[in-house]
């Protein structure tokens, strides 16, 4: 309810009272309303009928010196076709020949943008998007089923390196060398030392294994994935893979899931040997602490007491070598002390 609705229902009321009692004067001063007051509304009512009770909005005065309404209309229209410009741009457009060469100073495009309320960049953008046209959402496109597509073993086998780390005994780091069959899910990995990153050497022995297994199968290794590794982009890999008569398929960059299946059965491994190494490394870390080992108490050394200089006992005084008053280690008592006799 807002401040002219209370108005109203106040204004109708002593109307009512009025009726009611029977007495305009008594209903006046029960409601504390001037008579003269009750008559201005009574007229309203009687020429206007109940909506002469509403309070009556005000006219907003106009200047004499105030912008027309036919040039309000050619900037407002102006402000809204380029609602980034501010009224200094605005001035400056409409003054130019293709817009009419209005002269209309900046103060005066700001006034009229403030009396529509549009005086800032946000409130005309955000006019213009109240108007603008639904947003209409694409439609939703189903997306592809991602799958790599294999028919018979050695169809498509992927590869892929995997660091392992350093350990006890070894020279180097260790890489694990992993290929699987698309097909057949079936893997074949080992484990090789190297200086630092993976040799093409043993890239070239994994894919000699994986073609004489296949073909003692029956089968015939058909096409590689790799990424682009540089134990992959060996000329030794390169001539591995033409002996056997397989082609190679490099990933692109950024696209580890183009050799996902590699990928998942190194982190299957790794989880296998985490399984098995991480309850030996728990129990290790949980045997109980071995208890300190007491010094003996003639060994340790006893804190001395500390004494003002005044209280500390000094060796007799020699009469003919310069002597030092108090313990040497004394910080406050170190320099000598030279005593002459008569």
């Amino acid at each position: 309810m807002t401040h002219d609705d209370v108005l109203f229902g106040f204004r109708l009321r002593l109307f009512t009272l009025a009726e009611e009692l029977g007495n305009v004067t008594e209903a006046c001063r029960q409601m504390g309303v001037a008579r003269s007051t009750y008559y201005v509304w009574k007229r309203r009512l009687e020429r206007y009928g109940l909506d002469g009770l509403h309070v009556r909005e005000r006219r907003r005065p106009r200047m004499p010196n105030e912008i027309g309404p036919h040039l309000e209309h050619r900037i407002l229209a102006f402000a809204l076709g380029h609602p980034g410009f501010g009224p200094r741009r605005i001035s400056a457009e409409l003054r130019r020949p293709k817009w009419g060469g209005i002269e209309v100073s900046e103060h005066g495009v700001w006034r009229v943008l403030k009396r529509f309320n549009l005086n800032t960049r946000g409130k005309r953008l955000a006019l213009i998007a109240r108007h603008a046209d639904p947003y209409e959402r694409r439609p939703e496109q189903t997306p592809k089923d991602l799958h790599i597509d294999a028919q018979l073993p050695g169809e498509k086998v992927q590869m892929d390196c995997f660091f392992v780390g350093r350990l006890t005994g070894s020279k180097g780091v260790i890489w694990q060398y992993t290929a699987i069959d698309v097909t057949s899910a079936y893997t074949w990995a080992f484990l090789r030392s190297s200086e630092s990153n993976p040799s093409a050497r043993y890239t070239a022995e994994l894919a000699h294994l994986v073609a004489t297994e296949l073909k003692h199968a029956g089968w015939k290794l058909a096409e590689v994935t790799t990424d682009n590794g540089s134990e992959f982009r060996s000329q030794i890999f390169v001539e591995a893979l033409a002996e056997h008569g397989a082609r190679q398929r490099k990933i692109k960059a950024g696209r580890p899931n183009s050799n996902g299946c590699a990928e998942r059965v190194q982190l299957t491994i790794l989880g296998m040997l985490a399984s098995r190494v991480c309850p030996l490394a728990r129990a290790k870390d949980h045997r109980p602490a071995p208890r300190p080992r007491r010094v003996p108490h003639l060994l340790q050394r006893r804190p001395r007491p500390h004494r003002p200089p005044h209280q500390r006992r000094c060796p007799p005084i020699s009469s003919t070598a310069p002597t030092r008053c108090g313990r040497d280690d004394d910080p406050h008592l170190s320099s000598p002390l030279r005593i002459r006799t008569a």
